[in-house]
């Protein structure tokens, strides 16, 4: 997908896990359906050996292609909504000791590579529940059926052997500067992209542009103030307000802070503020 660098998954994770000493670095994520189990066990099996404690493991269901793209990537995309759990049960039992897997991971058997469900809807959410694993929404571009999500997940919880209580993380947009005028100009960039891809012509990165909000048409205005429901745009005060009244409103226990700024220095300044505003 143009602007998203993110088809090697497992190449991405090494390249960062490598040149870090000390932070986890996840998938977020893996769609299961474009993948064989076996593969993604093996791929992560590898990393978690060459990173040991580091390398997290998340696992959505959305095909992110088309049958086209499927088919070149050689996987059927199945209709049957028992297909996803069926996939993570089977990629959870190469990483056990399971005598259901006649198959080994090699490497990936009896390693400890903590598995994620990620959603944007009420399935994952479901998903998650049942094996009693973690739970990540992606509330930065699909915010709509967050709160729901939580509810579903919270309440149908089962305890694991991997987890004994719910735990959910959230995505949250911060585009972060030193004046407010900045902070907006620098949001358009992300506005254009998602504009874009929600029309149909999904694009890279494009530089900011004064002015954008307002030569929108009023669909294309509904469309971010969606998305901008799980967002912050502004100066450090302003995205420490935000920040508190998402987390007293979702009680997530995690935060997944992303800032989609055209510039990289802007970039890194908008998490020096993510980073102040949380622990100011």
């Amino acid at each position: 997908m143009p602007g998203i660098a993110s088809a090697a998954t497992a190449v991405l994770i090494g390249h960062v896990a490598g040149g870090t000493s000390t932070i986890r670095v996840g998938a977020g994520g893996i769609m299961l359906p474009n993948h064989s189990p076996l593969v993604i066990a093996e791929q992560f099996g590898t990393l978690e050996s060459l990173y040991p404690g580091r390398i997290d493991l998340g696992l959505g269901r959305a095909p992110g292609s088309d049958q086209r793209t499927a088919q070149a990537l050689r996987r059927n995309l199945s209709s049957d909504p028992d297909e996803f759990p069926r996939d993570v049960q089977e990629l959870a039992d190469y990483f056990s000791v399971s005598p259901r897997q006649a198959v080994r991971a090699v490497p990936g058997t009896g390693l400890k590579v903590p598995l994620w469900i990620l959603g944007s809807s009420l399935f994952g959410a479901q998903v998650a529940a049942a094996f009693g694993l973690p739970f990540a929404f992606a509330s930065h571009f699909a915010p709509a059926q967050m709160m729901a999500a939580i509810e579903i997940y919270r309440s149908a919880f089962r305890p694991s052997g991997d987890l004994a209580k719910p735990y959910v993380m959230l995505g949250f947009n911060v585009f972060g500067a030193d004046t407010l005028s900045r902070a907006k100009f620098l949001a358009t960039s992300m506005q254009q992209a998602f504009v874009n891809l929600r029309s149909g012509r999904p694009s890279q990165l494009q530089p900011p542009t004064e002015g954008y909000v307002e030569g929108l048409e009023p669909q294309e205005r509904a469309i971010l103030d969606q998305v901008l429901s799980c967002a912050s745009i502004g100066t450090v005060g302003m995205v420490r307000a935000d920040l508190q009244n998402f987390i007293q409103r979702t009680q997530a226990n995690e935060l997944m802070i992303t800032s989609q700024i055209y510039d990289h220095a802007a970039r890194l300044r908008s998490f020096e503020i993510a980073a102040e505003a949380l622990s100011g």
